[in-house]
């Protein structure tokens, strides 16, 4: 095929293509101002923010007793001192949370299945798992703490141990676990019970049903309220501190003993919410794609 031939074919091809899609000018109109709209609820926005961080700050520092909340909450000399033993003392919050984190979830997820048991048999197992729930929710957990690290060393039994760390660790473990069994126990019943029943047919046992069929569904509804409860529970590992286990609250209160000043509190306070902030963040994710998906019908 000659050159002149080839561009004649490849014009009558471009004149029998369709012609590119052009917005109108009242899509280009519309999209425009939905633009300037965006724009300008995005300057009222930051507008109003900044009026009231601005008011807030004003009478923050304008109240009378600012420069003495500043020298005691705000100095910066305190704050180098208390950060590195804070941090050192965090390590133990850490290692808490995740240790009593696994215990709660295996736990808290038992005791929902026993309270799921059916038959005259299971009655008793059902009397305690429900009293036990309903006693540790009651419950406040300074009390529990302060029962389970000042009662059982005075105890003096064989064997146990009288480290107000362990102890403190049992007591969170036995708080969350009525909590998180409950979490557990919603997910589990909100499941329909014509997926039990199905199950059955089929031959399964109950146990069966329950872990092959029941409970996957059950914990992927209940996923974010438990991670709630794991935000939860890495705030209140702080709480043994009052059995004189050295985490990031007892460093920060041994420096306010000896310097009078409670800038460490605040440095204790920022890094606990710097941990928190970023799961918190997550958990509200993982809701919102959940809830999509499940508005999508990509999940039941």
């Amino acid at each position: 095929m000659s050159a002149d031939e080839a561009a004649g074919a490849s014009v009558t091809k471009e004149a029998a293509a369709p012609d590119r899609y052009r917005p109108s000018a009242r899509r280009l109109a519309h999209e425009a101002y939905r633009r300037r709209r965006a724009r300008r609820s995005a300057l009222i926005a930051t507008a109003s923010t900044m009026v009231t961080a601005g008011a807030l700050l004003a009478l923050l520092v304008g109240s009378p007793g600012w420069p003495a909340v500043r020298r005691s909450f705000l100095s910066a000399e305190y704050a180098r001192q208390a950060l590195p033993e804070v941090l050192k003392g965090l390590r133990i919050n850490l290692e808490l949370m995740a240790v009593c984190g696994v215990l709660i979830l295996v736990l808290g997820l038992v005791l929902a299945a026993l309270r799921t048991l059916r038959g005259p048999v299971f009655l008793p197992v059902r009397l305690l798992a429900t009293a036990y729930v309903d006693f540790f929710l009651g419950l406040p957990m300074i009390i529990c703490l302060l029962v389970m690290i000042t009662g059982v060393p005075a105890l003096r039994l064989t064997g146990v141990t009288t480290d107000p760390l362990w102890l403190g660790g049992a007591a969170l473990v036995l708080t969350y676990t009525a909590y998180v069994s409950e979490v557990f126990r919603a997910g589990i019943e909100s499941v329909h019970p014509g997926q039990l029943a199905a199950a059955r047919s089929l031959g399964l046992s109950h146990a069966q049903a329950l872990r092959f069929v029941v409970l996957p569904q059950a914990v992927r509804r209940v996923v974010p309220p438990l991670l709630n409860n794991l935000v939860s529970l890495q705030k209140d590992t702080g709480l043994v501190s009052i059995g004189g286990v050295i985490d990031a609250v007892y460093a920060a209160k041994i420096i306010n003993g000896r310097s009078f000043n409670s800038t460490p509190y605040l440095v204790a306070a920022l890094v606990f919410v710097v941990l928190t902030i970023p799961l918190t963040r997550f958990t509200g994710w993982l809701t919102a794609r959940m809830n999509r998906r499940r508005d999508q019908g990509g999940m039941s």
